[in-house]
Order: structure tokens, then sequence, then C-alpha cells
């Protein structure tokens, strides 16, 4: 499964996107089942790196500087310059906004692993990520749409993703690491837990997309005319991403993992956000899950490219480079 990762992936989305149309009334409990699919991928993730290897990450300055320019500095002022471009329709930019100022903290693990980006150094990011980007979103909302829109961001939601996206499967990959460390029943458990590795990435994007095809109703052509800008945002930060470890000269397995944080975005995260918002804004989510549907298809070229773009000898990380 390992070797054919990427091709498993699209066929789940290819999965969801079947299953959200024959089956919409799935849709609501299907919603439901995303955190708990993700919390489950998250802990395999964590279980990978050693928490030593976490700590010893977080005090790397250079690349956690790196990764919170790149995400909170240059990111901005690509949105910035797309922002004028982008449908009138307010759903829409809602949604735009949503997902591309705020960095992935999940799947970009696995997809910079098999770059041969630096796993390891994003893992150790990942809380101060999420962190800052709950704290300065209501103020790029602000920038972006004025006050009215920028309410619409609490921080209960993020404060959930934070404690069971996160918190509670680093804890729990913690406590398999040490009973793996003391018995050989523990090392079993957590080798046999990272095989699923791949069948849970796979639930979770057809979990995400099934959820939400139901949604599309009459907003297809609204939803359809952000594509193009999805797929800009993502040839602009591959070199955008380039240039900002370039500048903080990284080595190139942090470099290629710069550039993959800048690059995919907190999607499957900020899902839950999307969804609650009132009635009028409902179409935000189908664009934040759009946005999901063409990140997926770009890391298949990032994962053949970004070697290129950012030669050097691969790391290892949470996943085998192939």
């Amino acid at each position: 499964m390992e070797h054919h990762q990427v091709a498993i992936y699209l066929a789940a989305m290819a999965a969801g996107a079947l299953l959200g149309r024959l089956a919409p009334a799935a849709g609501p409990g299907l919603a439901h089942a995303i955190n708990p699919v993700l919390g489950a991928l998250l802990f395999v993730t964590f279980l990978q790196v050693p928490a030593a290897e976490l700590v010893r990450s977080l005090r790397d300055a250079r690349f956690l500087a790196a990764a919170l320019v790149v995400n909170f500095v240059v990111v901005p002022l690509v949105v910035a310059a797309m922002f004028a471009f982008l449908p009138a329709d307010q759903a829409v930019r809602v949604g735009v906004l949503l997902v591309l100022l705020c960095p992935c903290v999940d799947y970009v693990i696995v997809f910079s692993g098999l770059a041969g980006g630096s796993s390891r150094r994003l893992l150790a990011a990942t809380p101060l990520l999420l962190v800052a980007q709950m704290l300065l979103l209501p103020g790029y909302l602000y920038l972006f749409m004025g006050s009215d829109l920028a309410d619409i961001v609490d921080a209960g939601p993020f404060v959930e993703a934070f404690v069971a996206l996160i918190a509670i499967p680093l804890a729990l990959a913690w406590v398999v690491q040490g009973w793996a460390a003391r018995r050989p029943a523990g090392q079993k458990a957590a080798d046999a837990a990272t095989t699923t590795m791949v069948p849970l990435m796979a639930a979770t994007l057809l979990t995400v997309v099934a959820s939400q095809i139901p949604e599309l109703g009459n907003s297809l052509g609204d939803v359809a005319a952000v594509v193009p800008f999805y797929a800009a945002f993502l040839v602009i930060m591959a070199f955008a991403g380039k240039a900002v470890a370039r500048v903080f000269r990284l080595p190139a397995p942090a470099g290629r993992a710069i550039v993959f944080t800048g690059a995919t975005r907190n999607s499957l995260v900020v899902l839950p956000l999307a969804l609650a918002l009132p009635d009028a804004l409902a179409v935000a989510a189908v664009v934040v899950v759009t946005q999901t549907l063409v990140e997926v298809l770009g890391m298949v070229a990032y994962v053949r490219l970004v070697p290129r773009l950012v030669p050097g000898a691969p790391s290892s990380g949470a996943q085998p480079t192939h």
C-alpha cells in the first residue's frame, strides 16, 4: 500500500464522490465521522516519530521561523494578490480565505515524507502552526472582509481541533511509545498501528468528500470558479517556499518541508468551522472541500517535482521516500 498510496488516495476521493452522489442522505452522518478518523490518522503519524526527536526539533529555530514566515507572511500576501479576482459571492470568498490562510497540520507530514522532506520537523511545528492560525485568522478576515465577518470566527472550534486532533493523539502516541520501549507486546502493537497509515488516510479523504458532495447543489458554478485559484496557489507556493528555505539557508530535507507546509492548507481541520457558519454562508464548506480535491491532485505532482525543485539527499521522515 505504501508504494501505491497516491493512487489509493485518488481512488478514495473518487469513491467518496460516488458515495456522496448515490447516498446523499449519509452526508451529515459522515461529517460527524471526519474528526475521529482524522484523529486516528494523526495518532499513527505521531507514533512514528519518537518523543525525544520532537523535543529536539523544537530547538530548530531557523526551521520554525521559516515555517512561520512562509505561512503567516508569504501566504497572506499571495492570497491578497488573488483576492480581487475571486468570485464576488461572499460565501465563496469566506471559504477561500478560511482554507488558504490556515496551514495544514495533518497529511502535509505524509506527503512531505514521501518527497524526502523532514517530517520530524513538521511534526514538531504542528502545535505552533495550529495555535498561530487560531490567533491570526480573525485579524486576517478583518483585513480582507471587514469587521462583520471577523466576528464569525470563534476560537472554540480551533481549541476543540487542537485538543481532539493534536493533544490527545500526541499524548496517546507517547504512551504507546513508552509501552513499546518496555514490553514486546507494546512494540507489536505500535508496529501494527503504523501499518494503518494508508488505510486511515484513504478513509479520511473518502469521508470528507462523501460528506460534502451532496452540498454542491446549485453552487457548482461558484465552486468551479475557485479551482483555478487553488491550482495557481500551489504553483506559486512551490517557488515561494523554495525562496523562503533559501533565505533561511535550510538543508534540502528541511527546505522541502517548508515548500510543503507553505502549499498545503488546513482544509480538514477548518471544515468544522466552515460547517458552523450561518446558512447564508453554507457554500463556504463546499469551497473548503474543493480545495482538498485540488490539493491532493497537486500533491501527486509535488511528490515528484519538489525533490527536483529542492535537490539534495532526502531525510528519513514519517513515510518512506519513493
